[in-house]
């Protein structure tokens, strides 16, 4: 079952067409007029503008750096980062395609919340791919990894001592990633910030009571010095142990968000 839910997210993932222009219930998404001239050197400008601002909001996304129901006008997104309205929507358009964006009207985007259903699903795939990432790349670490890990952790500590939630959502995901990235296997990788995308917003219901239990802090200095003594299961041990942390806070701060509506 896991398996097949790791390849239907993968497929997605990878076979985005950016010429769709139709949302899954066959809907235009922001198909607005553009008075842009069509010419292959301004298709390909904008083009490589649309790669930027994708990839700009993607990481903004995956960072948490906005929150569940936030909303993102074409203009607002154009002005932010200083492109034309067209690359904005084609960037936007394609991560609706993804699902980490939904619209809501016919020129309304939000960043949603994830559902008891999506996040279990997603939880299990962290927890079988960022596991795999940890424990192939564990032995790796040097010393220079480990100097990043301590620096940015202590980045993190005092941003939740401080209630710098959003400082914090920015570094934990360096943290996380500068472990991954040590196994080397870049469809790997891909695959996991595509889960990042999705879940990236909904991190700020792990806040406050995330941080007050320091339960994030625990994993990632057990982590830390799973990587010293170059023991691979024990990391992926304590990273793991982060994953189901974090969910049991979101699964509950679901689960009453569904009591009130």
């Amino acid at each position: 079952m896991l398996s097949h839910c790791v390849i239907n997210f993968y497929t997605m993932h990878f076979c985005y067409n950016k010429n769709v222009k139709k949302s899954t219930r066959g809907e235009l998404i922001l198909n607005e007029n553009t008075t842009e001239e069509e010419s292959p050197a301004s298709e390909l400008h904008s083009g490589r503008l649309s790669d930027f601002a994708y990839s700009s909001i993607k990481e903004q996304l995956t960072r948490g750096v906005y929150k569940p129901g936030h909303k993102l006008p074409i203009r607002s997104v154009a002005e932010m980062l200083k492109v034309g309205a067209t690359p904005a929507r084609e960037a936007i358009n394609r991560l609706v395609f993804e699902g980490a964006l939904v619209m809501v009207g016919p020129k309304t985007v939000i960043v949603p919340h994830l559902d008891l259903s999506a996040l279990y699903e997603v939880t299990q795939m962290r927890l079988a791919l960022e596991g795999l990432a940890t424990e192939k790349g564990a032995l790796r670490a040097t010393n220079d990894v480990l100097d990043k890990l301590l620096v940015i952790q202590e980045k993190i500590t005092l941003s939740l001592e401080e209630k710098r939630y959003g400082d914090a959502l920015h570094d934990n995901k360096e943290f996380h990633f500068t472990i991954y990235r040590l196994c080397e296997m870049p469809h790997l990788l891909s695959t996991i910030e595509a889960l990042w995308l999705r879940i990236g917003a909904s991190f700020h219901d792990l806040y406050p009571e995330f941080a007050e239990a320091k339960y994030g802090v625990h994993n990632h200095l057990a982590a830390i010095e799973a990587l010293v003594d170059k023991d691979p299961s024990a990391v992926r041990a304590a990273m793991e142990n982060d994953i189901r942390d974090g969910y049991r806070r979101l699964k509950k701060a679901a689960q009453e968000r569904l009591k009130r509506q």
